[in-house]
């Protein structure tokens, strides 16, 4: 087991919210769901902790309850190498969810994750500050993200 694994806490929809996210992915297991506590009833109800694995990513999730809620304050960053993977990821996790500006949605269980593809960190660290300032620019325009659109503001003269 990894020494560091994301912990996502939800209300009711553990379970559901994995076999949501390893539908969606390429490379994913999903590992075990069990009660999380054997010794009799968990105060305040029934609580079940299950283990997934996205693109080499381990993860907990946990039926914990309605006390604690998914903020953007920390979300997930994907990185995509292509225009389909990001349209694809965009899609599917947004939906139910909301999509918000610069690649970043939240998807129907609160979560938010960032679509990015890597071309956007080589446009961004280029050299010629102008072009990152372009495409710094143009990025602050989208939602979801377009490579050709940040190749176009990268090339302006």
């Amino acid at each position: 087991m990894p020494k560091i694994i994301p912990f996502l806490w939800f209300n009711n929809e553990a379970e559901e919210a994995m076999r949501f996210y390893v539908s969606i992915f390429q490379e994913c297991k999903d590992h075990q769901h069990e009660p999380l506590w054997r010794g009799g009833t968990w105060p305040g109800g029934n609580r079940h902790v299950g283990t997934f694995q996205l693109e080499g990513q381990e993860f907990m999730a946990l039926n914990g309850g309605p006390q604690f809620k998914f903020t953007p304050a920390i979300s997930l960053f994907v990185n995509c190498e292509t225009q389909p993977e990001v349209d694809e990821l965009w899609e599917k996790l947004s939906a139910g969810g909301q999509k918000e500006r610069c690649g970043c949605l939240t998807d129907k269980y609160g979560l938010s994750w960032q679509i990015i593809p890597t071309t956007l960190g080589k446009m961004l660290a280029d050299k010629n500050p102008e072009k990152s300032k372009r495409v710094m620019q143009a990025m602050l325009q989208m939602q979801k993200i377009d490579i050709d659109g940040l190749k176009r503001a990268s090339e302006q003269k």
